[in-house]
């Protein structure tokens, strides 16, 4: 009876899960026992199916990395009809990849690379997709001319930052400092943050070295501000691995949410030319130097996305390049390093650019031969009536040019052509007129286009002499006179007196031959025995 009470509570338990009215009807009255654990498990296994099911599926370009070496790394994967599919667009930027780092809730994007398919026959998702980066999906972002199975042969990798972040700046190394604190993003109080810790933060995200550090550079953060204090070292890889210390202060006033402009990663170069701002372009892409080529209509955009981020100024110039061929790269002009561009596996011919800053910026230094130079607090410092040289002087890069020394004090230039890459300008005399700011202009022509490069401002400041200028003179000329005398007469007076003893010794010398002479003469006239008795006198 008590076998036979398991078995309908059971049997009651699957008809209310299952919805069957009829299915107690066909359980016996001589279940067993031993059937209840099996009927048990199949209704477990049910619910469990019951519970995936009611899982929502993701949302429609849904977005995930796989086989990564962290949560934010990894193969970028779309969720397309249903099924996650590898995501193989022919023209991707990193502002695709900002809004795929934003949408898992990562940081900054550092690397997008392409590798090959997982496997034979995987389906993949191609999107023509046009995103701003600011998007917080790619849902968001403009999808152009809806979806397509892949063609290319290769997915995308995507790099970005796991707990640091720079916000609202002008490019991918530039913006407010922000750390993820559980599962949430906050602002750096300026106080906490120093030259060390952005040397860290900048290397994190693929930028080059710390250019400016400065509270509420970059704005004010909306959530919460980091209660610690950071204490890198400056080789650390990640922000997170420094050593931290509680703060002394726990506000922050207003205003001093750091911001950091990292310098831009040194990726790009100018091969082939006399200059860093001339030459053939070259991306340093997956380990190794590539050559770099564009379409017609989207060189002039390239190029000067090359020329601002190596520093070298404006385009002057685009020649043919090589006949090597590189992947295709396509810029918008705004971007602030080659890397946010768009790029694709397509191979089109090299070419050459040269930047408006072509030459290296020359020299100017001051020196004079009389000693009225000296350092004063705001630079150099010359003595009134001293005469003075100010000397321009370049880097060996092309022969010929010319130096203009411009004088700010008033409209007076001064023109030398270079010779063995300088050129020197004497000034007799110094007085208040000469007082001003001086600097070097260095002009030449090159590559059928004139190019100049000025120096830093050399700072003058005329002022009085201890004594007057031509009593200083005077002295001089007469120090130096006093000098070459000296110096004439002491050569002099080293053979003479040498001479002197020589005749002494000649003179003795022919004074005892006299004598023996004379003696040996009157011997001669006396006779022996008067010889014999000047002996014996002797």
């Amino acid at each position: 009876m008590r076998d036979k009470s398991k078995s309908l509570a059971v049997c009651s338990i699957l008809q209310s899960s299952l919805h069957d009215s009829d299915l107690c009807m066909s359980v016996e009255p001589q279940l067993e026992t031993d059937m209840i654990p099996a009927v048990v498990l199949m209704t477990l296994l049910w619910s469990t199916d019951l519970q995936a099911q009611s899982v929502s599926p993701p949302a429609e370009l849904s977005v995930r990395l796989v086989n990564g070496t962290t949560s934010c790394s990894g193969t970028v994967e779309v969720f397309n009809e249903g099924e996650w599919s590898g995501l193989c667009s022919r023209l991707w930027d990193m502002k695709d990849v900002n809004v795929v780092c934003r949408d898992l809730s990562c940081g900054n994007p550092v690397d997008e690379s392409r590798g090959p398919l997982f496997e034979d026959g995987r389906r993949g998702v191609t999107l023509y997709s046009s995103c701003y980066g600011n998007e917080s999906s790619i849902r968001q972002c403009d999808i152009i001319g809806g979806r397509g199975v892949c063609d290319g042969g290769y997915y995308h990798h995507v790099t970005c930052s796991e707990s640091v972040r720079l916000v609202d700046g002008a490019g991918l190394c530039s913006g407010r400092v922000e750390v993820k604190s559980n599962q949430s993003w906050a602002s750096v109080c300026e106080a906490d943050f120093d030259r060390q810790d952005a040397e860290v933060v900048c290397g994190e995200l693929g930028c080059g070295a710390p250019a400016a550090l400065q509270g509420g550079l970059y704005g004010e953060g909306e959530g919460q501000t980091w209660d610690k204090e950071f204490q890198c070292k400056g080789n650390e890889s990640l922000l997170l691995d420094c050593d931290t210390s509680d703060r002394e202060n726990n506000t922050c006033l207003p205003g001093n949410a750091v911001g950091l402009t990292c310098s831009e990663p040194d990726d790009v170069r100018l091969v082939g030319g006399d200059s860093r701002c001339a030459g053939g372009v070259e991306w340093y892409h997956q380990g190794e130097w590539r050559t770099v080529g564009t379409e017609d209509r989207d060189q002039e955009d390239v190029v000067a996305v090359v020329c601002r981020q190596l520093g070298c100024g404006s385009t002057v110039s685009v020649l043919p390049g090589n006949t090597t061929r590189g992947f295709v790269v396509s810029c918008s002009w705004s971007e602030s390093s080659l890397r946010e561009c768009r790029r694709s596996e397509d191979l089109l011919p090299g070419f050459t650019v040269i930047c408006s800053d072509l030459l290296v910026q020359p020299d100017i230094f001051l020196t004079d031969s009389m000693g009225g130079v000296f350092r004063g607090h705001q630079g150099p410092e010359m003595f009134r009536g001293y005469n003075f040289t100010i000397t321009c002087s370049t880097q060996p890069q092309y022969p010929g040019g010319s130096f203009l020394l411009t004088f700010t004090g008033s409209n007076r230039t001064l023109t030398q052509p270079a010779v063995n890459h300088s050129a020197a300008f004497l000034f007799p005399a110094a007085d208040d007129s000469h007082q001003g700011n001086y600097s070097c202009v260095y002009d030449n022509y090159v590559f059928s286009h004139n190019f100049s490069s000025e120096s830093e401002l050399l700072s003058l400041t005329i002022t009085a002499s201890p004594l007057p200028a031509f009593i200083i003179r005077h002295v001089v000329v007469l120090l130096t006179l006093l000098t070459a005398i000296t110096t004439s007469s002491y050569l002099y007076y080293k053979p003479t007196r040498r001479q002197k003893r020589v005749n002494r010794v000649s003179s003795m010398d022919l004074d005892v031959n006299a004598m023996e002479m004379v003696s040996l003469s009157s011997r001669a006239e006396a006779g022996p025995g008067e010889e014999r008795a000047a002996q014996g006198t002797e």
